[in-house]
């Protein structure tokens, strides 16, 4: 049996949040979500949809919006935006199981509504439809939507049909999909197609879905070798395939996790405090994981430098020869490679950390002889090294002990705070100049809640 997707998406969802707040409608009011605390470079997260009808790209600059335009500038307020969305996912979830129902994004949704069609006696534009009114009367958010046979071919219809539409509601399948988008520019417009892929398939004469077809047509083989795998995706797409399903989604575990934390800095940084937030987050990510109870035996750390300088970004990695959450010999290690790997003459605008192949942590979390026979061999300098020279008399018991102390710290800590707030507890350097850690307790996805 053909199925029947939607993918529904919340027009300029930000923005048309701050106009229902306002009591403002978002199809007339012209309005930006951007922080005025920032510079005129920061980028708008949202502009409302009469600012974009007047030529203002959805992800502009403020500085780029013409000075002869007045407008309304709405500080991000990311929790009342999270609440909006839990309140439409309700409204969704009022017609449509949620086994049928895959959240892509806080504003987008995908919906399995085959089995819904007859229930409600809804043709699919119908269903489509009848969801965006409900989202409108109920919240005062309008919404567009794409229609097809498969997740890729509703979100295409979505994405490059549905803003045209007079009812904001785009339809594909395969044939529609050949007929109408084959020859469609710029390849960047197609999901999952980004600026790097279209340059490299720009080389070789390809600047549509239609020439990726015939390419595999002619020797797929050539996009093997400049793709790998993703080349399939590649080419299933080009055909309008794919049969990735919400279920398989639903169904997918990952055979390996990780957890990261990435900042891109209001300013250029010196080396050393580059280093204060290198700590900083290897910090939270250890509490992070302590919560979830979890361990790590690898972290990976990638710094970029300053936009002006123009050179690449540098990474490193640290292993631990048992899996811990211990701060206190975790954040020591990370800060060590850090300095090893970075340009100390250099001013540091990103950092990036990430716990690699984390596991929960095992029941009675023993160190066994066999770990501690792996430190022998490491350099006396190393912080394991280290904690090897403390460990002296009993080393199994006291390295034990040690670690064990550290994290049932960590916990301690991560009671207060879910308790009484992220600030009841701090470290000192959370205090110096540089440091973002308390400003960021009261961010959500790097902007004020």
């Amino acid at each position: 049996m053909e199925r029947t997707f939607l993918c529904i998406d919340l027009k300029s969802f930000y923005a048309s949040v701050e106009c229902v707040e306002r009591g403002l409608d978002p199809m007339t009011t012209d309005l930006v979500v951007a922080d005025p605390t920032r510079s005129d470079k920061t980028i708008c997260l949202a502009v409302s949809p009469s600012l974009r009808a007047r030529g203002v790209s959805s992800r502009a600059r403020v500085f780029e919006i013409p000075k002869s335009f007045e407008y309304i500038m709405a500080p991000p307020r990311m929790q009342l935006y999270m609440e909006y969305a839990a309140e439409i996912y309700k409204i969704y979830l009022d017609y449509i199981a949620p086994e049928d129902m895959h959240v892509y994004s806080i504003d987008e949704v995908f919906l399995d509504v085959t089995n819904y069609l007859s229930r409600y006696s809804f043709t699919p534009k119908q269903m489509a439809n009848f969801l965006m009114s409900e989202v409108y009367r109920r919240v005062g958010v309008r919404a567009t939507a794409g229609i097809g046979p498969n997740m890729y071919l509703c979100k295409i219809a979505l994405d490059i049909l549905a803003k045209h539409a007079p009812d904001f509601i785009g339809v594909l399948d395969e044939k529609s999909y050949r007929e109408l988008l084959w020859d469609h520019k710029p390849l960047t417009d197609f999901w999952r197609i980004g600026s790097g892929t279209a340059r490299r398939l720009a080389r070789i004469g390809i600047t549509t879905m239609r020439g990726i077809a015939e390419q595999a047509e002619r020797d797929d083989e050539v996009l093997y070798r400049m793709f790998g795998i993703d080349a399939e995706l590649l080419i299933d797409h080009a055909y309008g395939i794919e049969p990735t399903t919400i279920a398989d989604i639903k169904g997918y575990k990952n055979k390996s996790h990780s957890l990261s934390r990435g900042q891109v800095l209001m300013r250029d940084y010196t080396n050393e405090e580059g280093a204060l937030i290198v700590k900083e987050m290897t910090e939270l990510l250890c509490h992070e994981m302590t919560e979830a109870g979890m361990v790590t035996k690898n972290v990976s750390l990638g710094v970029g430098y300053s936009n002006a300088l123009k050179v690449p970004m540098t990474h490193g990695s640290v292993s631990f020869s048992l899996a811990i959450s211990a701060a206190s010999v975790i954040m020591p290690a990370v800060t060590d490679l850090y300095y090893r790997i970075t340009n100390h003459s250099y001013p540091v605008r990103r950092i990036f950390v990430n716990f690699n192949d984390i596991k929960e942590r095992a029941a009675d979390g023993q160190i066994t002889l066999f770990d501690l026979a792996d430190r022998e061999a490491e350099e006396e300098g190393s912080t394991q090294g280290q904690i090897r020279r403390e460990t002296m008399g009993d080393p199994i018991a006291e390295a034990n002990a040690r670690i064990k102390r550290d994290e049932a710290l960590q916990e301690a800590v991560n009671k207060i705070r879910s308790k009484y707030g992220k600030d009841a507890m701090f470290r000192g350097m959370d205090l110096e100049e540089a440091a973002t850690t308390r400003e960021r307790n009261h961010q959500i996805g790097g902007h004020r809640e």
